[in-house]
Formats: structure tokens, C-alpha cells, sequence
């Protein structure tokens, strides 16, 4: 692998139980940061995922599966007699769904205290551009996350870019104090951040959208997308300071992923030279093709064509 030409996303994919309300369970892998690594694939953009694995057959399908899907898995750690987290889905007869996790000794908690950090860490170092987000940051302990903001730090002083998605679910924060200090500290060391009025209003109380981009202009982010509720973004970078509507989409069955597909858009086009406004309509398009379909994961045959060669996205 070629870091300095790489995309480096960190976090965590787990076993996936969905439950509807008649029929069998089926069983799949999920996680934001791995949906958003392997739509950056899809998109032809060089991507390595950065986690922690069982030596177990659920592992073993999981790194088939993207290695698949062109997914880089050398800096995959395994770790013997561990599993990988699981959750469950369960939807009710009206189609609201509810979350049910067991991943507390997922091996991925224990990343920064294995044989193959060091490895991880020279090439995080050497990266063009390591995503993570808001779920990354719950999965470590005090003193992994401080090694893992030494090295980002460490990294960007080296020319990596960092991108932070927000992406808060409280589940993993049950100290929202600590939750605020940690986002402030990834705020600080971001050069984009990918927020949203829903997260910011969970952490800060306030949905207002100049309040989301006032706190991130005040940690220095020099580019930041606003996601709003509806299908519209704030983009603020580059001296533009822009709302960027998506197109109606009509049909929409599954939001799930809508996020870390516009994520995966965004970075390749910005990647690939677009303007951070053509880059949120790239977003858009993918997010807006993502949400017709069910899961996280749609069809290879469904991807939108993406061109990144000309500012005509």
C-alpha cells in the first residue's frame, strides 16, 4: 500500500441482526465508517479501514467482504479469542426500528494497546486523508483516545487532512460533559468536519445552524458541511458560505447510511478537485440513491454515475 495516496477510515464494523415483524432474522455486518470507506471504493477512491478484529469465521467474512469491494484490510489487527460487536434491529409493525447492541468486548476497544499500533500509527502518519467520526471516538477508553488524537495531531502537522463526522448517538455517551470535551478536542485538530443540526442540538442544545457552524469557526475549522434536517447542507470554506439543497427524491424506503454515503461523495469530489458546493451535490446525489434503497449497502448495480473529472457534478 501506497499510504500518502490512501484514505484512511477509522472504526468499528459489527455483526448485524435485523429483526422485522414477521420472518426470520438475517444477518449482515454494519458501521458508519466502513459504509462510508466502501462507498469511497465504489467511488475509485484508494481506502484502507482501520480496526480491530476476532480470528474468527464473522471477522474472516467480514475482511472477504471488503477486500471484495477494494477495501484495503492490511491495517485490519486481529486479535485471538475476541468477537466483533453485534447489534440488532428490530422493526415494529409501523416500520420504526430500535437498536440493540453487545459489543463491549469488541476487539476494536483495544486497539491502541495492541502489538500492531505501531504499525497503524506510521501509517496513519503517512496518509492523505484519515475519516473518522463521533462513534469512533466512544469505542476508547481515556488513554486511547489521548494517543489517538496525538496522532492525528501528529499526522495533520505532517500534511494529512482529518475529517470528523459528528455522528453522536448518546447510547455511547453516558457522560455528555465528557462527550462535549472530547468533540471539542476532535473539533481542534479537524480540517473538515461533516456536522448536522440533530447532533450539534443533542451535545450543545441549540439546532440553530449559525450556532453549529459559530462553534466550529471558533475551534478553527477551516471547512465545515452543516447537514439541516431536510435534505439541504450549509457548506462554509474556501471564503464561500453557501446552502446547498439536494434534488427531491421520491420513494425514499431506508434513510440508514444517507450520511455516510454524502460523506464518502463529498471527500472524493473534494479529492478529486471539486469546489466544496459541487461536492455537496455529489453528496446529495449519492445520499439521494442510497435512501431508495433498504440497509446500509445498496447494490453494486445501483451506484449513480459520479464523474470527478469536471466540475459538472
Amino acid at each position: 500500500m501506497s499510504a500518502k495516496a490512501h484514505i484512511l477510515c477509522i472504526g468499528e464494523c459489527m455483526v448485524e441482526l435485523s429483526e422485522p415483524p414477521v420472518g426470520a432474522l438475517t444477518r449482515a455486518f454494519g458501521g458508519d465508517t466502513l459504509n462510508t470507506a466502501l462507498y469511497l471504493a465504489r467511488l475509485g477512491m484508494p481506502v484502507s479501514y482501520v480496526t480491530a478484529l476476532g480470528i474468527d469465521p464473522f471477522s474472516d467474512e467480514m475482511i472477504a467482504a471488503w477486500q471484495r469491494e477494494r477495501i484495503g484490510t492490511d491495517l485490519v489487527a486481529r486479535v485471538a479469542g475476541a468477537l466483533p460487536g453485534l447489534y440488532l434491529i428490530r422493526t415494529d409493525a409501523s416500520g420504526e426500528r430500535s437498536f440493540h447492541y453487545w459489543r463491549n468486548e469488541a476487539p476494536v476497544r483495544r486497539l491502541f494497546e495492541l502489538p500492531e499500533i505501531a504499525q497503524i500509527e506510521a501509517a496513519l502518519q503517512q496518509a492523505r486523508m484519515i475519516y473518522l467520526s463521533g462513534i469512533t471516538l466512544s469505542l476508547f477508553n481515556s488513554d486511547s483516545r489521548a494517543r489517538l488524537f496525538a496522532t492525528l495531531a501528529a499526522a495533520r502537522a505532517n500534511g494529512v487532512q482529518i475529517v470528523f463526522d459528528t455522528n453522536f448517538r448518546p447510547r455511547g455517551w453516558p457522560d455528555f460533559a465528557l462527550a462535549r470535551d472530547v468533540y471539542a478536542q476532535a473539533f481542534g485538530i479537524s480540517d473538515l468536519v461533516l456536522a448536522s443540526v440533530e447532533d450539534h442540538g443533542l451535545l450543545f442544545g441549540s439546532t440553530a445552524v449559525h450556532d453549529v457552524i459559530a462553534r466550529l469557526q471558533a475551534a478553527h475549522v477551516s471547512e465545515i458541511v452543516v447537514k439541516f434536517a431536510t435534505p439541504a447542507c450549509h457548506v462554509v470554506a474556501s471564503g464561500v458560505s453557501e446552502v446547498v439543497s439536494a434534488m427531491p427524491v421520491a420513494g425514499v424506503i431506508d434513510t440508514t447510511a444517507a450520511g455516510d454515503s454524502f460523506a464518502a461523495a463529498y471527500m472524493a469530489a473534494r479529492l478529486s478537485g471539486h469546489s466544496p458546493v459541487n461536492a455537496a451535490r455529489a453528496g446529495h446525489r449519492l445520499a439521494g440513491v442510497v435512501v431508495c434503497h433498504r440497509g446500509a449497502i445498496i447494490p453494486q448495480s445501483a451506484m449513480p454515475e459520479l464523474s470527478f473529472a469536471s466540475e459538472t457534478l
